[in-house]
C-alpha cells in the first residue's frame, strides 16, 4: 500500500446543502398549499349556507304565491316541525291540480342548520348544535357566524 497515489473520484450527485435546501422549499410549498386549502374550505360552507338559505326563501315565497300563506307550522332547524313536510311534499289547488313540491328536501349540512318561522317565512340560521340563532339577511351574515 506503500507508494499508492489516491486520486480523487468524480462523484455525481447532491450534496448535502443542496438536498436541504429543496427539503426547506418543499416544505414552504407544503404550508403555502395546505393554509389556501384550509381558507377555501371554510368559505365553501359559508357559500353553501348562503345559498341554501336563498333557496329557502325562494321555496317559501312559491310556497306563498301558489298557496296564498305561508306554511302554518314552523320547519325547526333539527328537521322536526310540519313546515318541512309542507315544502317537501304536494299539494292539491283549488282547480284540483297537483302543485308543489317547493323543496326536494331540507337544506343543511353538518356545518349548520336552517330553520323557518310560520305563518311569516322568516329564515333563521344557526350552528350544527343549533346554537347562536341569527335571522338570514341580518348582518353580519348569519352564514360567517355560524357555518363553520
Amino acid at each position: 500500500m506503500i507508494g499508492r497515489v489516491f486520486t480523487k473520484r468524480d462523484e455525481t450527485g447532491f450534496t448535502l446543502i443542496e438536498l436541504l435546501i429543496v427539503i426547506v422549499i418543499l416544505g414552504i410549498l407544503a404550508a403555502i398549499v395546505v393554509f389556501a386549502v384550509g381558507t377555501t374550505s371554510a368559505s365553501s360552507v359559508q357559500a353553501a349556507c348562503h345559498a341554501d338559505g336563498k333557496s329557502l326563501e325562494t321555496a317559501l315565497e312559491s310556497y306563498k304565491a301558489q298557496t296564498g300563506a305561508f306554511p302554518v307550522a314552523p320547519g325547526n332547524g333539527d328537521g322536526t316541525g310540519a313546515g318541512w313536510t309542507a315544502l317537501t311534499s304536494t299539494a292539491t289547488d283549488a282547480n284540483g291540480n297537483t302543485i308543489g313540491p317547493w323543496l326536494k328536501q331540507q337544506p343543511g349540512t353538518s356545518h349548520y342548520r336552517l330553520s323557518f318561522a310560520g305563518t311569516v317565512g322568516t329564515v333563521s340560521v344557526s350552528t350544527s348544535a343549533g346554537g347562536n340563532t341569527l335571522a338570514f339577511d341580518v348582518p353580519p351574515d348569519a352564514c360567517t357566524a355560524n357555518a363553520k
